[in-house]
């Protein structure tokens, strides 16, 4: 028998499973390059990045919100007409936690988030005019008019710390009331507000400004030493029923160094709140007259700011922007 001739080259057919697994191959391949250019350009999710920042349009609505909240809470409250409320959002302290949270420190950034009712009516200020007296003699001392004795400095002690009226009203009666006056004018505080013979007069929108000066050492706070001078004696006053009550009340540990009033039936606070995270806010309530159940003013005033830091501080706020 003749044999055909062999070439060792020539393996035979290729079998067909294997063209099959081939074909496989070439095909899942070009599919995958269609995919990438699909996705090229894209951005990829990725678990270890957490959910994104809110948008300014998302952090402007809620402030819009929170706004209309207050203002509609603030028109209940003052619908009698012997209350005055006004509110001022100043921010984080530095490098407190809340500074440290993005989205808290754009919706909460200072005066992006303001309400006020019944704050440019004239009331009796109580004791809350103490504030543009100490304002007032701090920048007498700077201009090398009045020198801070032992004995000076005591009286604005007890002034702010137990309300006293002596250190003030001997003040007034040796130089006169018009300084005061133009002082309060300067501040664009209500004016005038001493008269002869008469209660001191003011608003909460004039608390409220004093108050900002104070808290971003302006002048006539603008040197840190008074600043935090005076801030530590409003820590430390005594009467805590109003502002510092409420707001202890809606969150443990919150801070507040404020100015009350009290006349007759004038119940006045006048505040600068610190949250434990380091938010910071500004809350006046002036109250006169019978209140709504026939609660004191200071207890009246206590209710308004609880309801206030709830709403206005509520975690659940940052919360939501971050995770819509």
């Amino acid at each position: 028998m003749r044999r055909r001739p062999t070439n060792k080259n020539n393996r035979g057919p290729v079998p067909h499973w294997l063209l099959m697994v081939i074909s496989a191959v070439v095909v899942l391949g070009f599919v995958g390059i269609l995919v990438g250019q699909a996705h090229q350009g894209q951005p990829t999710k990725s678990a270890d990045k957490g959910p994104s920042a809110p948008t300014t349009k998302a952090i402007s609505r809620r402030q819009d919100q929170l706004e209309n909240q207050l203002q509609r809470y603030f028109k209940t409250v003052t619908a009698d007409g012997t209350t005055g409320v006004s509110f001022y959002s100043l921010g984080a302290k530095p490098h407190s936690a809340a500074a440290k949270d993005a989205t808290a420190a754009q919706l909460y950034r200072t005066g992006h988030l303001t309400a006020e009712a019944n704050a440019h009516t004239p009331i009796d200020s109580a004791s809350t005019y103490k504030l543009f007296v100490a304002g007032y003699l701090f920048s007498l001392h700077h201009q090398g008019q009045y020198p801070w004795t032992a004995a000076n400095r005591e009286g604005l002690t007890r002034m702010i710390v137990y309300s006293e009226n002596d250190f003030a009203e001997d003040f007034m009666d040796t130089n006169g009331l018009a300084g005061l006056n133009q002082f309060a004018h300067q501040q664009h505080a209500f004016t005038p507000m001493f008269i002869e013979g008469e209660t001191a007069r003011t608003t909460t929108a004039s608390l409220t400004l004093i108050l900002r000066h104070l808290a971003q050492q302006k002048k006539p706070f603008n040197h840190a030493a008074d600043q935090q001078w005076l801030l530590g004696l409003m820590h430390k006053q005594v009467y805590r029923h109003g502002i510092p009550a409420g707001a202890q009340a809606a969150k443990a540990g919150t801070k507040v160094a404020d100015k009350v009033g009290f006349l007759g039936d004038t119940n006045n606070d006048a505040g600068i709140v610190t949250l434990p995270d380091g938010e910071q806010y500004i809350l006046v309530v002036t109250t006169h007259g019978a209140q709504p159940g026939g609660e004191t003013g200071f207890k009246h005033i206590a209710q308004i700011t609880q309801h206030v830091q709830g709403m206005v501080y509520n975690p659940r706020i940052i919360q939501n922007l971050n995770n819509p």
